[in-house]
């Protein structure tokens, strides 16, 4: 139930935006900086996160956590400001995860041993695929019907059963050096949170873009170095150089990052799309996105099921090259979509993919990993996850504005029909305005134009839109090509060990 209220959670926002911006009266773009700041938010504190549940207690941890996400649904039912959200649901949401994944990861490690843990975890990862195959159709409806702020309020009162029923979850005392590492914290902030923050900067149209990212790439370099100093010293230390120095581990924390980078990506370009290029409601966009959610459910139900059947990086393989399939399939659809409908056979096949990779990534990642070292393992691996998520999400959605702005531009003045003194001023307001209207908003707002002229606006408002999604789904699909030659060198690994001998890492 947790995880569902995890997934779930960005699922309602996604479908919603179009409400939350009429709602809130703000911008497409401040909304989706507001879901990419709540999953920067938790990649840059879930290594500190990790860290806190294991000195406070895995299910403590986990409660902290819940009590982070219920602040921030509950503000949700009542913001008035777009500053609300970003504080209380990106800020504190995003401290929530940062706690109650690795907590999460660490207590279902901690419970069972070989193939039982590795159905386990995909049980979470189907769980994960129910809520976003729920998701998307009940935020929608809510919004639809009657407001995206009872979709949150209802979040709200599911944390509130599991909080009430957080008895029935048995701790798992963690056994390694208490000791702080404060510095390795600081750099791990500085870290994951400037390369995203870095991008954005970039989405904004904010300045210092480079610096920022670089920022955070010395600051990762550096936290690296760190970590192996103070092994050789025998101090204290954020993370263990030990974990990395598996291949496995080494791989599967990559492979994590991949699959959330191409989920963020395609999470955030297909909404935005669905709401503002064919002007559906958010009901309308949450069946559109049925197929994908309902494919990745189904299929890490059934990978879990026959756990043990194939090897994980066969699955894996499989589950990128479904991926990247998908979204090839999507390019040459979108342009020609008059429906949502039109996308229902490239997401089955792209969710399918999705489903596998949830379904196999954690087990294989975390399985080997000792006792003392899974609240590191874990949070290692829930920070990859988070900040491959919102790194897709701001890198997209960063790239769809960009090629919006860059189209609205160039076909202007590049038309035949518009008057060369109001090209300029065409572009302009196209640049400023259309990402956050649909073509039935557009055409009342150019209704004292001439026929040819409003004609033409909207015809580049539509070529321009389908464009620049077209190049937003590269990010997933660089993403899925990059897990496929990740995953032939898993093949190339024996499968990690798993169970009581297993010879543990870290």
């Amino acid at each position: 139930m947790a995880m569902f209220v995890l997934v779930v959670d960005t699922s309602f926002m996604n479908v919603s935006i179009s409400a939350v911006v009429h709602d809130l009266g703000t911008t497409v773009s401040g909304v989706q900086t507001a879901i990419a700041l709540e999953a920067l938010v938790s990649a840059a504190f879930i290594l500190i996160g990790s860290r806190v549940s294991d000195l406070v207690g895995r299910r403590r941890g986990y409660v902290l956590g819940l009590l982070g996400y219920g602040v921030g649904a509950v503000a949700m039912t009542l913001a008035q400001s777009l500053v609300a959200v970003v504080v209380l649901w990106s800020v504190v949401g995003g401290l929530g995860a940062a706690l109650l994944l690795p907590s999460m990861q660490a207590l279902v490690h901690g419970s069972f041993e070989g193939t039982a843990r590795t159905k386990v975890y995909a049980l979470v990862g189907a769980s994960a695929s129910v809520a976003a195959a729920v998701g998307p159709l009940l935020g929608g409806f809510i919004t639809t019907y009657l407001s995206w702020r009872v979709a949150f309020g209802l979040e709200a009162a599911v944390i509130a059963v599991v909080l009430a029923g957080v008895r029935l979850v048995r701790d798992v005392p963690f056994t390694g050096d208490r000791s702080v590492d404060v510095v390795g914290a600081v750099l791990s902030v500085l870290g994951m949170g400037g390369v995203v923050l870095g991008v954005l900067v970039w989405q904004e149209g904010g300045e210092a873009v480079g610096v920022t990212i670089a920022v955070g790439v010395v600051a990762l370099v550096g936290l690296a170095r760190w970590v192996v100093v103070r092994e050789r010293r025998g101090a204290a230390r954020l993370l263990e150089p030990d974990l990395f120095r598996s291949p496995a581990f080494r791989v599967g924390v990559s492979q994590q990052t991949l699959q959330q980078v191409a989920l963020g990506g395609a999470m955030i370009a297909l909404p935005v799309y669905l709401q503002m290029a064919l002007g559906y409601d958010a009901m309308l966009a949450g069946l559109s996105l049925a197929p994908l959610s309902l494919s990745m459910f189904a299929a890490a139900v059934v990978a879990g099921r026959r756990a043990g059947r194939r090897r994980p990086a066969t699955l894996v393989l499989a589950g990128f090259a479904l991926l990247v399939v998908g979204v090839l399939l999507l390019l040459p659809v979108v342009p020609r979509a008059t429906s949502g409908w039109y996308l229902a056979a490239p997401l089955v096949v792209a969710g399918c993919g999705l489903g596998l990779l949830v379904s196999q990534l954690n087990a294989f990642t975390l399985s080997p990993v000792a006792e003392e070292r899974v609240g590191e393992a874990a949070g290692v691996n829930s920070a990859a996850g988070s900040f491959g998520l919102s790194f897709g999400l701001a890198l997209a959605g960063a790239v769809m504005l960009a090629s919006l702005a860059a189209g609205f531009t160039a076909d202007a003045q590049d038309s035949a029909v518009l008057p060369p003194e109001d090209k300029a001023r065409v572009s302009e307001v196209l640049e400023d305005d259309a990402e956050v209207m649909s073509d039935a908003q557009l055409g009342a707002l150019l209704a004292d134009e001439p026929p040819e002229v409003r004609a033409e606006i909207l015809r580049i408002n539509d070529d321009v839109r389908a464009r620049a999604l077209q190049v937003a789904l590269l990010v997933p699909l660089v993403a899925g090509l990059l897990g496929v030659g990740q995953a032939f060198r898993m093949r190339r690994l024996p499968d990690p060990p798993q169970g009581a001998g297993a010879p543990p890492l870290g």
